[in-house]
């Protein structure tokens, strides 16, 4: 993920950021109440690493970040693809894509993904596993047999991939069509109501009917080409907004300087976090509703989900319109970071696992072994990226 020429800072500042949260977010896995280990099969685990420390605490910040990240991730992909796809053709930038985003999966998946995932089957198997050779061997049978060859954060990396491919194939046909439904969102700069409004009904028919349908977490694939069932439509619509928004350029669109939508920054984020709060709130009260026959399971999970799908809206939109106010300043550390996120977002689940398995002997409270996981992951990962980058070859495809 170089930088692009002529790329406003802040929108690489916020992509940023999002790795940040990638890896703060990995690095809670091991320490929310709700985590459990699988010795059978660790891949049914919630983390290839589980602490019995555990805190509260960090199961709303990982459930905080669950409901928006990825989404906005997807979503910041999409805005500079019209540009991409001007400039080089459909055949020349599906060639980039697949240097840029399908080479480094593979290499994500069948190299890194090892690596990272050893601990969880030293954690199975007591430690005590077959040595040397032999427990390699052992390993490796296990990871893509019985493990079904876990994909680990490169799942993004793949799917983004086919966004990118299925968009480029069909924009020749369609590229009239989405320039103007690009110009009618870009007029709509001055009226932030109307466009949270259509964000939200998106948002809701992109996830609403999908969850409802297969549940929250379930995941499905083919070895490592695996996705969230009930988000892929969700996370394909984003990108598309994502599309839309970057289409006409940031100067000119919902997110340029002048557009009222921006400049209310402050109430997206009030709303942001005030909706957060109301979503774990009624947690309580519809459990209590369905338990006293007042609310059917299924009414129930429509209301939080509905609630859910505002709360993913109000903070993808807090996050893009703090950024384009408050962090266009140009830093060398955000450079260096937005340069390397990429491969950060490649290499740091190898440092937060191996990091939380080496701690799982200290009587340390959660908390502080959660801080020590981020901040060992994030810049070892970061120092490793800027290193392997310095190679021309390499800096190609990170």
């Amino acid at each position: 993920m170089t930088k692009i020429a002529n790329r406003d800072n802040w929108l690489d500042y916020l992509r940023s950021f999002i790795t940040m949260l990638v890896v703060a977010h990995h690095s809670s896995l091991a320490y929310t109440t709700f985590a459990h280990f699988n010795k059978d099969a660790y891949i049914l685990s919630t983390h290839p690493i589980v602490d019995p420390r555990r805190w509260k605490g960090l199961d709303l910040f990982e459930d905080f970040n669950d409901i928006f990240f990825m989404s906005l991730m997807f979503l910041i992909s999409g805005i500079f693809i019209i540009r991409s796809l001007e400039n080089k053709g459909v055949q020349r930038f599906i060639r980039d894509r697949w240097r840029r985003l399908f080479i480094p999966f593979i290499i994500g998946v069948t190299v890194l993904m090892p690596i990272a995932y050893y601990p969880a089957w030293l954690l199975a198997h007591g430690g005590d596993g077959p040595p040397g050779v032999s427990g390699l061997r052992a390993y490796l049978v296990d990871f893509f047999t019985v493990e079904a060859w876990p994909v680990g954060p490169p799942w993004f990396i793949w799917v983004l991939f086919l966004f990118n491919v299925v968009f480029a194939a069909v924009y020749p046909f369609i590229k009239k069509s989405v320039h103007k439904l690009s110009a009618f969102i870009s007029l709509q700069k001055q009226h932030p109501i109307m466009i949270c409004v259509a964000w939200l009904v998106v948002t809701w028919i992109a996830y609403i009917p999908f969850v409802l349908w297969l549940g929250p977490d379930s995941w499905t694939g083919w070895g490592p080409f695996d996705f969230q069932k009930s988000r892929l439509c969700l996370y394909f619509c984003y990108f598309l907004l994502g599309v839309l928004i970057g289409a006409p350029g940031l100067n000119n669109g919902i997110l340029s300087g002048e557009s009222i939508f921006i400049r209310t920054a402050s109430f997206w984020l009030a709303g942001c976090l005030s909706i957060y709060v109301l979503l774990k709130l009624s947690e309580a009260p519809l459990t209590e509703a369905v338990t006293r026959h007042q609310l059917s399971a299924w009414s129930a999970r429509l209301i939080y989900r509905s609630i859910w799908v505002l709360s993913c809206t109000f903070s993808c939109i807090a996050a893009l319109t703090i950024f384009k106010e408050w962090a266009g300043r140009s830093r060398s550390w955000w450079e260096s970071l937005s340069a390397n996120a990429y491969g950060i977002y490649l290499t740091h689940y190898i440092f937060v696992v191996w990091c939380q398995y080496e701690l799982l002997n200290y009587h340390w409270p959660a908390v502080i072994k959660f801080l020590i996981t981020l901040g060992v992951s994030l810049v070892l990962s970061w120092l490793l990226t800027e290193w392997v980058r310095r190679n021309a070859f390499v800096r190609k495809y990170l």
